[in-house]
């Protein structure tokens, strides 16, 4: 990792908590989620390193169930949700574990994807809702403008990082978002895009949707 985002005293003091869910997708209906997971990272030495993680599946509403398309991609099955928690308890559950002392962030491949799920279960997990986030997708559109898609497979691909099993999972997902987010700030501070955790933001940054006016939070 370049030495002066490093040696920036707001980085070094943040907790990045890199986040996934996997979810259905009913017709005409806002995603559901039905796994996430978390893993959170701060500054140690000369390096980003893993302190915590969390895991954990989750029951679809009735409107909302698996279906073979979605155990196709997922490897997550009906008979695999059937017994645990619904999305608001397990969030409930994640909202009281992120204890770490402030400051925090939320780091995700394609942000508004989970800055929206988040915003659906804000009545279950305040702090999670209203935490912004940083975008790995804008990060990547800063660094490699050149490529034709800035999705995670291309650039798994682009930065020759192996293929976690069970792609598609939450915590695989995540790890490989974890890889990809330690890549995007160490080339970026090597090529002068960002020194400081607030240039991080400026480019990569997420405003969380229940901090925004509610008319904007709800069309974007």
């Amino acid at each position: 990792m370049g030495r002066p985002l490093l040696d920036d005293e707001g980085f070094r003091a943040t907790t990045f908590h890199v986040i996934d869910f996997e979810t259905t997708t009913p017709r005409g209906r806002r995603p559901e989620p039905i796994e996430v997971a978390v893993i959170s990272l701060s500054a140690h030495g000369a390096e980003l390193t893993e302190v915590a993680r969390f895991t954990e599946l989750m029951r679809p509403p009735g409107h909302a169930p698996i279906n073979p398309m979605d155990t196709s991609q997922t490897g997550i099955t009906p008979q695999m949700v059937a017994t645990m928690r619904p999305a608001g308890e397990v969030l409930a559950k994640l909202d009281a574990w992120l204890s770490s002392p402030q400051p925090w962030l939320l780091v995700a491949h394609h942000a508004p994807t989970e800055a929206g799920i988040l915003y659906d279960y804000r009545q279950h997990c305040p702090r999670l809702a209203a935490t912004d986030l940083l975008d790995t997708v804008r990060l990547s559109r800063a660094l490699y403008p050149g490529l034709h898609s800035h999705g995670l497979d291309v650039l798994r691909d682009h930065l020759k990082i192996p293929p976690p099993p069970n792609r598609h999972r939450a915590m695989p997902d995540t790890q490989l978002t974890v890889q990809l987010f330690v890549r995007l700030i160490t080339e970026g501070a090597q090529a002068g895009l960002w020194s400081t955790l607030r240039q991080v933001r400026e480019t990569g940054g997420y405003q969380a949707k229940a901090t925004r006016p509610r008319q904007e939070a709800l069309f974007d």
